[in-house]
């Protein structure tokens, strides 16, 4: 097993230098998703050697981290924008159902790893909590009510709740009803089994087990500066170990560019024709976090409404209980900002620094066509404290102002691509870029993100390493650790309620 993958894309011929070592599989970055391909990989096979290089000094501390990110589960739950009302006025679930499937696959991962033995007590990175939709107004409320009924022919969204009655849903979320002008007709969706994820803890539970395994070396404050594939196949990567200043050489068969908004400076360099013409338009975010432990306790759900118009889908409002270090919090928000750091611990300069020949024509006509969405970043750039209570107040009526505090929130950057028709178009999901020859891929985009990380591996071991993965072995191994491999849970109401039983209870999720 471990001699094809010493030679696993058909160009590459016997590596001409053994005085220097090849590693099979480099990542970039140390989020969850090169957690998830690094131990997928060696689950599949515990032969291949991983090396890995992240330039801060800690896992998990960018997006990942916990109060980087929403910790929703994404599963089209709540999440407005996933069912867009098509002109006739009919509900679109079709992304819908794609993403409540791939989160269903993460879950089915996680519970093998757990059950396996791999992960810690799942209790400290995932739990239940309903996730709600809330919305007012009598043509929101119609809008709802037809997504309910929508969302219902799927076997994905059995047992979503929907009530017009405000007596029922302020039994459901009291905060969001206090106080509500009751002549306002109102409305909401509830879904039991939705779950809160700390994907900080999550990433450093996977980094853990797997940095302890034979053939694993994993560097942290080691910055990836450069790289370039040579003649014989193999990709030589400059990495700078930022505490002592100096500079090495490494070399990987197959190198993996996870490092979520640092990832396009990196895939610019790799030199592949399929990095052409991708740009990206960093967004920052804030929260509103309480500190008035009554408050937090009388709030347990994640209620998403409906985004304000031109807003990117990050900034979708949502009063959210969370879990995080075995502390109840509760958060609002996020508020959208603008910034040119493409991390939150990056540099200013590192849009300008994104800029090149391949891709400004892309941004030019991207940019032309979205004036409302920087109208919009402008106008949160600019927002008083007053502006934020106010908004918050159109979830929480009765907020105290003193009650709540600001933190700042992740950074992401959303990918412009080159559009034949229309030049460049602004992409709100998460992009997989790969060269023709599987040998280096790269990871763009936002949202949802860390929730579908496993669909998101899979697919790319399946691109990268098409012979392995074809594999009698393999794809055995798929199926043990993701039952559902292969097959649509939307078309399959029996498989759909197993799979989730079986995750269930691995991941000691409420019934």
């Amino acid at each position: 097993m471990a001699g094809f993958f010493l030679h696993p894309f058909a160009m590459t011929p016997t590596d001409a230098n053994p005085d220097k070592p090849v590693t099979d599989v480099i990542v970039i970055g140390a989020g969850i998703m090169s957690a998830t391909l690094c131990v997928l990989l060696k689950t599949l096979d515990p032969t291949i050697t991983i090396a890995g290089y992240e330039r801060l000094d800690a896992v998990a501390a960018e997006s990942s981290d916990a109060w980087n990110n929403a910790g929703t589960g994404h599963s089209a739950f709540c999440e407005l924008n996933y069912t867009p009302e098509r002109p006739d006025g009919s509900i679109d679930i079709s992304k819908a159902d794609k993403i409540a499937e791939q989160f269903e696959l993460s879950k089915q991962f996680w519970a093998s790893l757990a059950l396996e033995g791999v992960l810690p007590d799942p209790t400290s990175f995932i739990r239940t909590i309903p996730h709600m939709s809330f919305v007012w107004g009598a043509a929101n409320v119609e809008y709802l009510r037809k997504r309910h009924a929508a969302l219902l022919h799927s076997p994905l969204f059995q047992g979503m709740e929907f009530s017009e009655d405000p007596d029922q849903i302020a039994r459901w979320i009291p905060l969001v009803m206090d106080g509500r002008d009751r002549s306002v007709p109102v409305a909401a969706t509830r879904m039991p089994i939705g779950t809160d994820v700390n994907f900080g803890a999550l990433t450093r539970a996977l980094s853990n087990y797997v940095k302890a395994l034979p053939g694993v070396d994993f560097n942290l404050g080691h910055e990836v500066e450069d790289f370039r594939r040579k003649d014989d196949g193999i990709w030589r990567l400059k990495v700078r170990n930022l505490a002592t200043d100096q500079s090495r050489i490494v070399r990987a068969r197959f190198v993996f560019i996870g490092a979520g908004g640092g990832s396009l400076p990196l895939l610019e360099k790799s030199g592949i024709p399929e990095a052409n013409g991708f740009g990206g338009f960093p967004v920052s975010g804030q929260w509103l976090k309480c500190r008035n432990p009554a408050v937090i306790a009388r709030h347990e759900a994640k209620v998403y409404g409906k985004p304000a118009v031109g807003s990117p889908p990050m900034s979708m409002p949502h009063l959210d209980s969370r879990q995080i270090n075995g502390q109840k919090e509760l958060l609002f928000g996020p508020y959208a900002g603008f910034s040119t750091k493409f991390l939150k611990k990056g540099s200013y300069t590192d849009l300008f620094r994104s800029i090149e020949l391949g891709n400004i024509r892309p941004l030019l006509y991207a940019g032309a066509r979205n004036l409302g969405l920087t109208k919009y970043l402008i106008g949160q750039v600019l927002q008083s404290p007053e502006d934020r209570t106010a908004a918050l107040r159109e979830y929480y009526p009765t907020a105290n102002p003193a009650d709540w505090q600001l933190e700042v929130a992740g950074q992401r950057v959303q990918v412009i691509k080159k559009d034949k028709k229309q030049g460049g178009v602004l992409e709100f999901g998460t992009e997989m870029v790969t060269s023709a020859d599987g040998s280096i891929a790269a990871l763009l985009g936002a949202s949802p993100g860390a929730s579908t990380a496993v669909a998101i591996m899979l697919e790319l071991v399946q691109k990268c390493f098409p012979r392995r993965a074809t594999s009698s072995e393999w794809q055995a191994r798929f199926r043990e650790l993701v039952p559902s491999f292969g097959k649509h849970l939307a078309d399959d109401p029996a498989l759909t309620a197993q799979v989730r039983e079986r995750s269930r209870q691995a991941l000691k999720l409420d019934a």
